[in-house]
């Protein structure tokens, strides 16, 4: 949607909302493009667009016909108090903004970029405090997203295309059942016409904008959710009950799915398949060893040969100098004119609503440059009611910093959230959960109102609370029923919503790094909470470290007495695995292993012979590709540094020397 069409519809509302109704002859007349066009059918079109771009936007226009002329058509825009559908609460309201903030505006397209501004409209105040202590979350944003989740919720079918793990795009078409996020990435679930079956597909992974199709045909399952399709997808016959020895304060996230202390020098997983506890296991393995099933004993000590053994001595980069170099996708990201125009109105409601706004505060409310906001409001200035004359124009002053609006009261209104915009907030809210501690309530009271928005609108069933809050962890117990979990998060919130220079303010903390063995104690200050994806971060000032670090949240293990001596971690056995690698390092995958690259955010992607793929990373954290080239069970092999290389081939060998003693 072009400038001028912003600038249209902006005079179409003014004109319908200055007035109790305005007649369609006179309303063609006033506004200039519809009193220019060409043809009266060009005109009539024009507005029909203009009209679905309102309703849309959530503004309740009304049509009716005269009761003694039914050729006289009148238009009106109903009453400020009918267009709010969210009845909030000032905390509610500021967790959602909170949630809001979760997308990157500019990647994840228009229903993401759409949801700030239009809770801007509803014209509440955040709370300072609980707005400094709500989690800063980020969720995978893409600008695919949109048009997935409205194929959701209106039961059509989309088109994209996609590469999937032999490295070749193809051409999908899809009837989507679900869109959630696993582990902290997008995926969509749904029937795959070309197939004939269900498919599961990475949206990272969509090389193309999807386009919208005919009306979905197949039946979406009852009860579908994205766990039971990850379930599914990794299912075995072969199952046991794994018996594990493990460090103490060690393999976190496998106590926690056992229910083992932190200190346990052995417990039992739950029966699980093999290939899910393979996978589990050698993620983990530099801190473990599988004591039962025998037979899955001998097949982690097999894995670990044959990684140490692929990468001995130099790694072979000759392929990668032939491999073709994969292009990035260019996939539009560029506002909607219904984007830009949301935000107008925004701007226009939340400034009258307090008679004046800081133009440095409004811009970072709104996610936008002030040079953006100063253009927004350049834009209001030529607009208004066209049916009177200039002097009804809307008034918008930003001098000295100080932004004010006036004569535009049809804008000062709640725009109604749409039910893709409140599917993309609800993942905005998702993503926050896991460390939302005692505003947990508030969360789950906003996420319910939410859900009763949509009830009116959604012609389907939207995604459920299940399929949307995965972003808390591959496994939920880890960060939702685990006692020191919650202890800590009670912990760290307390000491967030103290005072800057009370003792209240500082934690004792006992830390796991991923890097080396034992922990660390530490005297911290914590600052805020930040998620990305499945983790969520600590920033604090560490007095150990003398400067801000940052902390995983799962990784600290338990709160200590005041007092507790801080101590630095033990350097222990075995190759140092600490900070990021320095040099390029370069991948080769099997198409099981491109999770690898997707998951380090490589720099660079090359396409071989055979569906073998290369990647190049730029400053990786080294322990944690260490540990993902071990759980990839050999479908990666780094290629260079050969001091990474090395590292690898040592690591392996340690952990497999446990898995072949007697």
């Amino acid at each position: 949607m072009a400038a001028k069409s912003v600038e249209r519809l902006l005079n179409v509302i003014m004109t319908i909302g200055s007035r109790r109704r305005i007649d369609r002859a006179k309303l063609f007349a006033v506004i200039t493009d519809y009193a220019d066009a060409p043809s009266e059918q060009a005109a009539e079109r024009m507005f029909e667009r203009d009209k679905a771009a309102i309703l849309e936007l959530g503004m309740p226009l009304v049509t009716e016909r005269d009761v003694l002329d039914e050729n006289t058509v009148y238009y009106r825009i109903e009453g400020s108090e009918s267009g709010a559908v969210l009845d909030l609460t000032t905390e509610e309201y500021t967790v959602l903004l909170a949630a809001s903030r979760a997308w990157d505006d500019a990647a994840a397209g228009g229903a993401a970029r759409r949801v700030r501004s239009k809770l801007l409209s509803l014209g509440h105040d955040a709370d300072p405090d609980l707005l400094r202590r709500t989690p800063r979350g980020v969720v995978e944003s893409l600008p695919v997203l949109s048009p997935l989740l409205e194929a959701v919720t209106s039961s059509r079918t989309v088109r994209f295309t996609y590469r999937g793990t032999r490295g070749t795009p193809t051409q999908r078409s899809v009837e989507p059942w679900v869109v959630g996020v696993h582990d902290g990435h997008w995926y969509v679930h749904g029937w795959d016409r070309d197939r004939e079956a269900p498919r599961l597909f990475r949206a990272s992974r969509i090389e193309s904008f999807p386009s919208l199709g005919p009306p979905a045909a197949e039946p979406r399952p009852d009860g579908l959710d994205l766990d039971a399709v990850w379930e599914t997808l990794h299912s075995s016959e072969d199952q046991a009950r794994a018996v594990v020895d493990a460090a103490p304060y060690k393999a976190l996230a496998l106590r926690d799915h056992a229910g083992a202390s932190l200190e346990a020098p052995r417990f039992e997983l739950p029966e699980l398949p093999r290939p899910a506890v393979r996978r589990m296991l050698l993620s983990n393995i530099r801190w473990l060893e599988l004591v039962e099933p025998a037979a899955w004993r001998t097949e982690i000590a097999d894995v670990l040969a044959s990684v140490a053994a692929a990468h001995e001595g130099e790694g072979d980069l000759s392929a990668v100098g032939t491999a073709a170099a994969r292009p990035d996708p260019r996939i539009r990201t560029t506002p909607t004119g219904n984007d830009t125009l949301s935000r107008l109105i925004s701007e226009a409601s939340y400034v009258m609503s307090r008679g004046e706004a800081d133009l440095a505060e409004l811009s970072s409310a709104l996610g936008i440059s002030e040079k953006q906001l100063i253009t927004d409001l350049q834009v209001l200035f030529v607009c208004g009611d066209m049916g009177t004359g200039w002097e009804d124009f809307i008034e918008a002053e930003w001098e000295h910093g100080t932004v004010r609006v006036r004569n535009a009261e049809p804008l000062r209104r709640a725009l109604r959230l749409s039910a893709v915009e409140i599917t993309a907030l609800l993942a905005g809210l998702a993503a926050l959960e896991p460390t939302a501690g005692d505003a947990e309530p508030i969360v789950a009271s906003a996420r319910e109102k939410l859900l009763a928005g949509t009830v009116q609108d959604a012609p389907s069933p939207l995604p459920t609370r299940t399929e949307l809050t995965e972003a808390a962890a591959a496994d939920e117990m880890v960060a939702r029923t685990a006692d020191r979990a919650e202890t800590v998060l009670a912990a760290v919130q307390e000491a967030l919503r103290a005072d800057d220079d009370s003792d209240q303010s500082r934690l004792t903390v006992r830390y796991s790094s991923t890097d080396r063995p034992g922990t660390s104690v530490r005297r911290i200050h914590p600052l805020r909470i930040e998620t990305d994806g499945a983790r969520s971060y600590l920033v604090a000032d560490c007095e150990l470290a003398g400067a801000p670090r940052q902390f995983r949240l799962e990784r600290i293990v338990e709160i200590l007495p005041d007092g507790t001596p801080q101590e630095r971690p033990h350097r222990g056995e075995g190759p140092a695995l600490g900070g990021r690698v320095q040099e390029e390092v370069w991948l080769r995958m099997d198409p099981p292993g491109r999770w690898v690259a997707e998951s380090f955010a490589a720099a660079e992607l090359r396409d071989g012979e055979d569906g073998i793929a290369y990647a190049r990373l730029d400053g990786p954290v080294r322990a944690a590709l260490v540990d993902a080239v071990l759980e990839s069970s050999g479908a990666v092999e780094v290629l260079a540094p050969r001091e990474l290389r090395d590292t690898i081939v040592t690591v392996a060998q340690i952990s497999g020397a446990r898995h072949t003693q007697a």
